[in-house]
């Protein structure tokens, strides 16, 4: 990453509060599970503005609760 800088995802500790599978959630959003699987590792490019609205709204959470920007190297 540019800059030593990264986007943490945060995935796996909601699944858990929520009592929630990766494969319930990837079916409410209407993903696949290697898709999800990706974005869960934090392998992502790019996530779209409506599945971030679409995990929101199934964990019930910002996305703020899902994504942290946390400074590499510091």
């Amino acid at each position: 990453m540019a800059g030593g800088n990264s986007i943490t995802v945060h995935l796996d500790r909601l699944l858990e509060e929520r009592g929630m599978t990766q494969t319930e959630l990837a079916e409410r959003v209407g993903l696949t599970q290697a898709n999800l699987s990706i974005l869960k590792t934090g392998k992502a490019k790019a996530i779209r503005f409506t599945t971030l609205e679409a995990i929101c709204r199934e964990l019930g959470c910002q996305p703020g609760d899902l994504l942290a920007y946390e400074p590499k190297g510091l």
